[in-house]
């Protein structure tokens, strides 16, 4: 008998439609989870091309190692986010965007989303030094709190020149910025600076075809800012050693191609929000509802999961079997702790929480907690991490949803992150099945499922 065949619930994301997410098991359907999201998202698709995935339809994400889509797709949970800016393309309309010493081109190529919708970015002919960039206009820029971490995003990919600097910067009130600057043919971020700015951070992320997300993140220091605009620099091999805005001589040829800005408070970007003449605010995914009391065993079990996070954010992000209190609870959570990982275990109100800390979670990891009256383990990659002689476990009829929070139905703690199996077992696997559940197939399948890159 094979291990998955003592699952009582068993979700290897594949199967959707609106306001449902498809479990493998059981075939009833009883394992089905309730999907909700009450606005349009994206998702990168099979292809590897970023689409719009239609309201409460839950979103399959396939992950990209350099820029390589994989074959197996993540559930893909995200908070509610807003890109400020109202227009998050059309750089060719001088209303909405102004160019300096540079020019725009439409329809120049193939865009992230596989249409031909990318934007050249071109330098003039200069007699000197000058900087070559594109910003939004006056009246066209994100309102976010001065003090709130921003993240800026932009996909670049390179044309006769491979760097880019991307700057945050305020729209009013005293000057402020955030820059990164970028090379896109070594994938290295080269520099970065900044003034009147904190939470500083920046991220290159590879997205296929030649096509780069560069992230620029931070807060403004000042309280009189309000606004923020990001400018996109053309930029050529001088720009490691350059701390501030770039400049050079333009010859009329040095271009890059540019598509999809966006501008989010919080301290890491999510997935993609399109504008075009207001800003858009995407509905935060609620999954819950899987599972009856016939599914799930109150005297042993183990609640399994393969899953990364979005962010080491330092908030808590639960899975949970309960029975929508929080009193008795089977879960699985990131806390707010820096990539920690926990198990706990709660009956009647009292319990235990098993820790432990990773080197990254936002790379997959495959835990697993049993759990039986003195006889609990929790297992992490292949690992016995922790042990527990002392638990009790749930009066008859207790546990009877799988909910991807904290388990009190409330919403409370959401599960944000990437889910690539859940599954729930109504007996207590021994550890050669743990071991097996948790471990990775080879090395290589390991490098895939945590995105490493093999060289």
């Amino acid at each position: 008998m094979s291990i998955y065949d003592k699952a009582g619930v068993a979700l290897i994301p594949s199967g959707t439609k609106a306001s449902k997410l498809y479990s493998v098991l059981p075939a009833n359907g009883n394992g089905d989870f309730t999907h909700s999201r009450g606005s349009t998202a994206t998702r990168v698709n099979k292809d590897g091309l970023i689409e719009s995935v239609a309201a409460n339809v839950p979103r399959l994400d396939y992950p990209l190692i350099d820029g390589v889509v994989q074959d197996c797709p993540a559930l893909l949970l995200e908070p509610q986010r807003t890109n400020g800016l109202p227009y998050s393309l059309e750089y060719d309309n001088n209303t909405y965007y102004t160019k300096t010493n540079s020019t725009i081109t439409t329809q120049s190529g193939v865009s992230p989303d596989g249409s031909n919708t990318a934007y050249k970015l071109q330098d003039t002919n200069d007699s000197g030094n000058t900087s070559h960039y594109v910003q939004q206009a006056s009246g066209y820029r994100a309102t976010i709190t001065y003090n709130a971490i921003k993240s800026g995003s932009i996909f670049v990919k390179a044309g006769t020149k491979n760097q880019v600097q991307v700057r945050l910067v305020n729209g009013s009130g005293s000057f402020s910025y955030i820059m990164g600057n970028f090379d896109l043919e070594t994938e290295t971020i080269l520099t970065g600076a900044s003034a009147n700015a904190s939470n500083i951070s920046y991220e290159l992320q590879n997205h296929g075809n030649g096509w780069y997300r560069c992230i620029v993140k931070g807060s403004w220091t000042l309280s009189n800012v309000s606004q923020t605009a990001m400018q996109v620099f053309i930029a050529d091999s001088s720009l490691a050693a350059l701390p501030n805005m770039h400049n050079y001589q333009g010859d009329g040829t040095g271009n890059l191609f540019v598509w999809g800005q966006m501008i989010e408070q919080g301290s890491y970007q999510t997935s993609y929000i399109p504008t075009s003449g207001s800003a858009v605010t995407r509905s935060a995914d609620v999954c819950n509802g899987s599972g009856t009391s016939a599914e799930f065993n109150d005297s042993e079990g183990v609640l399994f999961a393969e899953i990364a996070a979005l962010a080491d954010d330092l908030t808590f992000r639960h899975i949970s079997i309960s029975d929508g209190t929080n009193s008795n609870i089977v879960q699985l959570r990131y806390r707010s702790t820096s990539n920690v990982l926990q198990a706990l275990l709660f009956s009647g109100g009292v319990g235990e929480v098993y820790g432990v800390t990773l080197s990254d979670i936002t790379t997959s990891s495959k835990a697993a907690l049993k759990y039986k009256e003195n006889d609990v383990a929790f297992w992490v990659d292949g690992f016995e991490r922790v042990v527990d002689s002392l638990a009790s476990t749930f009066p008859e009829g207790t546990l009877d949803t799988l909910r991807f929070e904290r388990g009190d139905g409330g919403g409370s703690n959401d599960f944000y992150g990437k889910t690539k199996q859940l599954m729930t077992f109504k007996t207590a696997l021994n550890d050669s099945e743990l071991e097996t559940l948790t471990s990775w197939d080879s090395f290589n399948a390991m490098a895939t499922g945590q995105l490493y890159t093999i060289e």
